[in-house]
């Protein structure tokens, strides 16, 4: 899907909305588990939201029996579908662009850590990052973000498509600063971010889970069996120790609805659920229960590339620790 910018003068070229967000994910879904309330929040404030995926998730559990069939051990026709699962999560999110890295189907899902799929021909896990990370910066000279999200170096929690994604998001970054084989105008990103959750907020979530349980106000979640059908925090994504590690936070709960919308469009991978009092909480195939937060955490990338103040935790005129908006120091 190509971006579409505002019409600019009678005699000028379009002009691009001043902010232009641009995030990196391995999967449909998990933009929205991670950062769709981000997305949703930005989009509605008239900032360009691109998303880039990396693949279909081809190798993804699938969760409604009637869907089974998708499976890659059955049909192995998940792909396709999730494609249509992620433009429904995208319209709920208000996302417009939206793409696969390099096409749809150009890199395929490459399944667990250890799994025989990563040696699979084709898979991302076994991309070229130079390769992939000109596919990438390509987008990149071409929206022009200021600001770039991805995952930090361990992809969160060692899936090897997280961790490609990260290391193919931060090479992007760099080979977007000289011009493209097309003549394409460099690009500098200003900002790099790795999405997060500190534990204590994660704490806070999973109390009001067993809070919720003990009332009476949750509903079975697949393979829902009482103190068993709760996920840990440490099962979660990005989890960093404190607060004090998270340089941005994005308070984006006025948007929570929208992204509990667009997970639950993620039909085959995630389940939402929500209690009597209006709070939302998720469970993937394992039927673990896990809160669903409407505010979202950033580290800022050690080492981002092109901006000369890029370092993890920069306070100052140009730094953002403790700051409340991704574009926070972004020159326009």
């Amino acid at each position: 899907m190509s971006v579409a910018f505002p019409p600019g003068g009678p005699s000028g070229p379009p002009a691009a909305p001043e902010r232009r967000l641009l995030l990196v994910h391995a999967h449909p879904d998990d933009e929205s588990i991670t950062t769709g309330a981000t997305m949703a929040k930005y989009a509605a404030e008239g900032a360009h939201v691109t998303l880039v995926t990396c693949t279909l998730g081809e190798e993804g559990e699938v969760i409604p029996a009637s869907l089974a069939h998708l499976a890659p051990d059955r049909d192995d026709a998940l792909g396709p579908y999730r494609i249509g699962e992620l433009a429904a999560a995208m319209r709920e999110l208000g996302v417009t662009d939206h793409r696969f890295l390099g096409g749809p189907g150009r890199y395929r899902d490459s399944g667990m850590m250890g799994a025989p799929q990563n040696e699979r021909p084709g898979c991302f896990w076994q991309a070229d990052v130079d390769e992939a990370g000109e596919l990438l910066a390509d987008v990149l000279r071409e929206v022009r973000p200021q600001v770039l999200v991805t995952y930090g170096p361990d992809g969160g929690y060692g899936h090897p498509d997280h961790i490609q994604a990260h290391r193919v998001a931060m090479r992007a970054a760099e080979l977007a600063t000289r011009a493209g084989a097309d003549g394409a105008a460099p690009h500098t990103v200003a900002r790099v971010y790795w999405n997060c959750v500190p534990r204590p907020v994660l704490d806070e979530g999973f109390a009001r889970l067993r809070e919720a349980a003990d009332e009476g106000e949750i509903f079975p979640f697949p393979g829902f069996t009482g103190e068993t059908g709760f996920a840990r925090p440490d099962d979660v994504p990005g989890v960093v120790e404190d607060r004090n590690e998270v340089d941005v936070t994005v308070d984006a709960t006025a948007y929570v609805k929208a992204k509990a919308a667009a997970m639950a469009a993620h039909e085959t991978q995630v389940s939402v659920r929500s209690t009597a009092r209006g709070e939302f909480f998720f469970a993937l195939s394992n039927g673990l229960g896990q809160p669903l937060n409407g505010t979202e955490f950033f580290q800022r990338a050690q080492g981002a590339y092109g901006a000369p103040d890029s370092g993890h935790g920069t306070d100052g005129p140009a730094g953002t620790h403790g700051a409340r908006d991704l574009f926070a120091g972004v020159r326009e």
